[in-house]
């Protein structure tokens, strides 16, 4: 058997001599000279490019109304708020989430009610949502992990509506994401997706919401401007002034030209880098299968992965050292990493705020205990990938047990 090396934080040679950034995004030519276009024209607010995205986001996404925002948190805000979710309702939310799902519930004053997760899939379960709901329940906000769509997403929709609970998907991993054919984002009463640096296309920052519902498309509009009435965006254009009125005590959400522009030229490579994605994800799935590790689950058929990250879970039965232990162990083989997440009920805020306990979340505890995210970009090269292997092989056979 070929004995690894030692590794970098044993005084070994480290496998790259440059640092391999977790999450890099990919910004070809023709993104930076449509930038650089907006940059040099009369207009870097929100305009022209804002409302050209928001049309082609639609239609990708086959919705009926597209809404570009300054950030998918911006969305969740907007989204609980459009949807008549108010202080004091009760918000069903997944632990294993980053913590904007759950923050924006407490800006408005309402109560977030946590889930436990699938142990495989990291998703919510409709067993665990029935488990959780209550007669003051009015809104679950349902996480589609890593890219990965919730399987039971119909069965959950149908139960929320007999229920009347409002249904919102956070879409931050999940802009290429189908269930059984159906765009992820198109099945509860609003979808919010983020353009963040690390995601799969990017703004630099940014959000969108989608909806088929006019009524609440038209609100999450005013309120991402001010709570200016609905077509004060015209101010911002070269068809004269427009006055305006303020509806609602709104805030400022509303995404650039300079963003939009970008996002435009990202859209349209939006196929071409799932592609290298799924190259990266199966080189991983073959090289890493005989690690002390547990690699992502398969997905159905008939559904799609956007391939948004790439968790592993550390065996720790198998191996002498923790996953922190690993994150530093791959730092000093200048490989990045990220943690994807330590849950919601373990931040002091909530636990202590809500009585959280570690045992009450069992399959999310564990999970993040042993997660982390390895590098999953189409701007990975194969060098960069070997890399990432290599690393894994020579720490994990070293601290085997």
């Amino acid at each position: 058997m070929f004995i690894y090396k030692k590794p970098a934080i044993e005084s070994g040679h480290p496998v790259r001599s440059e640092y391999l950034v977790f999450g890099q995004p990919q910004i070809d030519v023709d993104a930076k000279q449509e930038v650089l276009a907006v940059l040099n024209s009369n207009w870097i607010g929100t305009g022209a490019k804002v409302k050209a995205f928001e049309a082609n986001f639609k239609n990708y996404k086959c919705a009926e109304y597209a809404l570009a925002l300054n950030s998918c948190t911006a969305g969740l805000h907007l989204a609980l708020l459009a949807t008549n979710i108010k202080a004091g309702d009760d918000v069903l939310v997944p632990t294993m989430t980053f913590c904007a799902t759950a923050n924006v519930i407490e800006h408005i004053g309402a109560r977030p009610v946590f889930m436990d997760c699938d142990a495989q899939t990291m998703n919510v379960t409709l067993e665990e949502v029935k488990k959780k709901v209550t007669p003051k329940t009015k809104a679950v906000m349902l996480v589609h992990f890593a890219g990965r769509g919730i399987e039971e997403m119909e069965a959950i929709v149908v139960y929320a509506k007999m229920r009347n609970i409002v249904v919102i998907e956070d879409c931050a991993h999940a802009i290429e994401t189908e269930i059984n054919g159906k765009k992820a984002g198109t099945f509860g009463a609003v979808g919010a997706f983020s353009f963040y640096a690390t995601k799969n296309i990017t703004t630099a920052e940014g959000g969108m919401v989608i909806a088929n519902d006019e009524a609440i498309a038209e609100k999450v509009k005013v309120l991402g401007l001010h709570g200016m009435s609905k077509d004060a965006w015209r101010r911002f254009s070269d068809d004269g002034y427009k006055h305006y009125e303020i509806e609602y005590p709104g805030f400022k959400y509303n995404m650039t030209d300079i963003q939009a522009a970008l996002g435009i030229k990202q859209l349209e490579k939006i196929e071409e880098y799932y592609k290298k994605r799924v190259i990266v994800r199966d080189k991983y799935m073959e090289a890493l299968i005989d690690l002390p590790l547990d690699l992502p689950a398969p997905v159905p058929a008939n559904d799609r992965h956007a391939l948004h990250l790439f968790p592993i879970l550390l065996d720790l039965e198998k191996v002498s050292i923790t996953r922190d232990q690993l994150i530093m162990a791959l730092h000093k083989e200048n490989i990045g990493v990220g943690v994807h997440y330590r849950a919601v009920h373990l931040q002091p805020f909530y636990a202590r705020k809500y009585g959280l306990q570690p045992r009450d979340f069992p399959h999310a505890n564990d999970i993040s205990e042993r997660t982390l995210s390895i590098p999953l970009s189409q701007y990975l090269t194969e060098q960069d990938t070997d890399d990432v292997i290599l690393a894994l092989k020579k720490i994990l056979t070293y601290y085997a047990k």
